[in-house]
């Protein structure tokens, strides 16, 4: 029962996702073909598995250097070419009955990314290696990592014309989320270090939440809708206090994530008793507010930013 327990933690949020995706999806395709696919991710996460463990580097990855090394070099494109593998032979053999689109492609893309997570999901809960509010909120995470090569690869085989440079496209973009893979664990890695090194920590949710905004904002390309536009200022110095405050709203948001992991891990110890107690309700209480706080003005400078930018659109169009 604790075993189907743990399965039902691990499945049902990626799926979720992908239901949350899919029916924004225009001319979706079959929930059955869209499932077959999130079958594969999984699959394909139990062959990374096998690879990754090939080789010796229990004794490198002791030190910061050696575990973004390992990152770099085993993990990321590891696991970024079983998504890929898992990805493109299905397209190749289903591209002979089917004509794609590019959006369809990108929701098989973040089928098989979820599929991936939700094995790696079952790992964590069943070596007791992670909470499972820690899986849920990592849920997009492998989604957004694939989601550059989803979209090239939707543009690739939505076109009637294979050029060399959609190709090239692919390609570059498959390092990118290889890069971007590996920089993530790696500043997940550096909690496990002594400072400085542990500071550099605090960047993970930043990045994290930029990187879901890059998934909307290539899904709204492959949809044909505009994106949505936070620096809109006319004058260099415009710009770069709009920089400032979209990288503000990130630490703000990405920290607010960050202190209610950090909650969660304390409390989680405690018995029921304990938490009925007055100093640590009072305490939690306080933490739930500030993050609270935190995220409700990160989403203060975004509709801050998005209101300039849809300003600014419509004094351009009333010029005309």
């Amino acid at each position: 029962m604790t075993n189907i327990f743990l399965l039902l933690w691990a499945v049902i949020p990626p799926l979720l996702l992908l239901l949350f995706y899919y029916r924004r999806t225009p001319a979706a395709p079959s929930l059955f073909n869209v499932f077959v696919f999130f079958i594969i991710g999984a699959v394909s996460g139990f062959a990374a598995l096998g690879l990754e463990w090939v080789g010796h580097w229990q004794e490198i990855q002791r030190s910061f250097f050696g575990a973004a090394l390992r990152q770099i070099l085993v993990i990321a494109p590891i696991e970024e070419g079983c998504k890929f593998i898992g990805v493109i032979i299905p397209l190749f053999f289903l591209q002979r009955r089917y004509k794609f689109r590019a959006t369809t492609v990108f929701v098989f893309t973040i089928a098989v990314a979820l599929g991936f997570t939700a094995e790696e999901n079952w790992i964590y809960l069943f070596h007791d290696q992670a909470l499972p509010l820690e899986r849920i909120i990592g849920t997009p995470v492998h989604a957004m990592f694939s989601a550059p090569w989803g979209y090239a690869l939707g543009r690739y085989f939505a076109s009637t014309r294979r050029l060399n440079r959609d190709r090239i496209l692919i390609f570059t973009t498959w390092l990118n989320a290889v890069f971007f893979h590996a920089l993530v664990n790696t500043l997940s890695a550096a909690w496990g270090f002594p400072r400085p090194i542990h500071f550099l920590g605090y960047g993970l949710f930043p990045l994290m939440l930029w990187m879901f905004w890059r998934l909307e904002q290539l899904l709204r390309r492959l949809q044909g809708k505009r994106s949505l536009v936070l620096i809109s200022g006319n004058k260099p110095l415009a710009r770069y206090c709009q920089r400032g405050l979209v990288l503000l709203a990130l630490v703000l948001g990405g920290n607010a994530i960050l202190k209610l992991l950090i909650l969660v891990r304390k409390i989680n110890p405690l018995r029921v008793e304990y938490l009925l107690k007055t100093d640590i309700l009072w305490f939690i209480l306080g933490e739930i507010l500030l993050i609270l706080g935190l995220g409700f003005l990160a989403w203060l400078i975004y509709r801050y930013l998005r209101y300039l930018a849809i300003r600014r659109h419509f004094f351009r169009l009333a010029k005309y």
